[in-house]
């Protein structure tokens, strides 16, 4: 049994390790040519794969691991929602599915909490944070799909926050294994660089949507 986990570990190790490859590649060429859905989709479908694998992993004998579970429910979660986030662009999308998502994230994230609050006075910080984080988003999506008229003017933000924030799940994971840095700090430093980089190309998107309203004023005399 134990050699059948192994060969799982590496399995899920070589998805990780391509998928880190393939999203780094999609992070630093420019957005939307064909280099950058080529890599979007690789990264998608071997994240995808390495998150679900890890999910297993954490569940295996003598591998049992709640931090694994997280980062593979996170690293799911928001690469879905950011490669779904490319339907947006069209008119009524059918949101069915989205919701079903966000309320499953919703509701794990309600029982992250709860599992690592139950261990008092050993909080499980990093569970209790995780939780959180995916709480407040998935909230936030919820009530976004309850205005679907928004979606089409949000999907580039939606893709590409959610996009990043599954490459950071990604590199948290790689970054804690390696043990780059010490106690729980490995955990969140990706984190709050990720959330720069997110930042920065919100930022970005809206600087260029308000060069565009400048130069193609709407017309309010009709």
């Amino acid at each position: 049994m134990e050699s059948i986990i192994t060969v799982f570990i590496y399995i899920h190790a070589g998805l990780g390790g391509i998928a880190l490859l393939s999203g780094l590649v999609s992070l630093i060429v420019k957005k939307g040519n064909n280099t950058h859905k080529k890599a979007g989709v690789l990264f998608y479908y071997t994240m995808l794969s390495s998150a679900v694998s890890a999910m297993i992993i954490a569940f295996l004998p003598n591998h049992e691991s709640p931090f694994l579970f997280a980062i593979g429910i996170f690293s799911s979660y928001f690469i879905i929602t950011g490669y779904r986030a490319l339907h947006f662009k069209k008119n009524n999308p059918n949101l069915k599915i989205d919701k079903l998502i966000s309320s499953i994230m919703l509701f794990t994230s309600i029982g992250m909490i709860i599992y690592a609050l139950i261990n008092y006075p050993i909080i499980n910080i990093v569970l209790l944070v995780f939780g959180v984080i995916g709480f407040i988003f998935s909230l936030i999506n919820l009530r976004l799909y309850t205005y679907p008229e928004k979606l089409k003017s949000k999907w580039l933000k939606l893709h590409l926050g959610n996009m990043i924030g599954g490459y950071i799940s990604a590199a948290t994971a790689f970054v804690v294994v390696n043990q780059f840095f010490p106690s729980f700090y490995g955990w969140f430093i990706p984190g709050i660089a990720g959330g720069i980089y997110i930042a920065y190309w919100i930022r970005k998107i809206n600087e260029k949507y308000k060069n565009k309203l400048h130069s193609n004023p709407i017309d309010t005399s009709k």
